[in-house]
């Protein structure tokens, strides 16, 4: 659904196979890309940077598949879609995940509002529309050349982090729409 609706994804592998991991990584890094890492699992994760140490502990994903993700040099941008609204907020930080960056580089994300292309926006809308999820957290990077890689789509988004941050109406939108105002 993510390609159907215009974007692009990184290369991506989940596994519980060390091996199919190792490799994946051997690809990547041949081709001078990292490799960025999280859990399947029912909790959220962390998204590490892959790094020697790792390769010691890979035997522990026979128990929980990962993640593994060719890493997309850029800047995060969060856009939540109410209806047929988006509200985009920019985030910037240094950390693989800016939702613990203060624990991974030492300074907290910046986030703002930002304004993204119509064709954008277009496309966030029509990635909720196909999943059938008119509430959505859609979790982007625009690279340095403006493309626009889409890493998940959220059915049950955590908001207040970002309108809090922003003063986004995300709220208010939410509200909106579920009492028919907006839709």
């Amino acid at each position: 659904f993510i390609r159907r609706a215009g974007f692009r994804i990184p290369e991506t592998l989940i596994t519980n196979d060390p091996d199919q991991a190792l490799a994946f990584v051997a690809h990547c890094k041949a081709e001078g890309d990292a490799v960025i890492y999280k859990s399947i699992s029912g909790t959220r994760s962390i998204v590490q940077a892959f790094t020697d140490a790792d390769r010691a502990r890979l035997g522990r994903i026979r128990w929980c598949p990962v993640q593994f993700q060719r890493q997309v040099r850029g800047q995060d941008i969060r856009v939540h879609v109410i209806g047929n609204q988006c509200f985009a907020t920019g985030i910037h930080s240094e950390a693989t995940d800016y939702r613990y960056a203060q624990r991974q580089s030492g300074e907290a994300a910046e986030l703002s509002i930002t304004t993204l292309p119509d064709s954008v926006n277009r496309a966030c809308v029509a990635l909720s529309g196909l999943l059938e999820l008119p509430f959505t957290g859609i979790d982007l990077r625009v690279t340095p050349d403006g493309d626009y890689y889409c890493f998940e789509a959220n059915p049950c988004p955590a908001y207040s982090y970002y309108e809090s941050h922003t003063g986004a109406p995300i709220a208010r939108a939410l509200v909106r729409w579920l009492a028919g105002i907006d839709s």
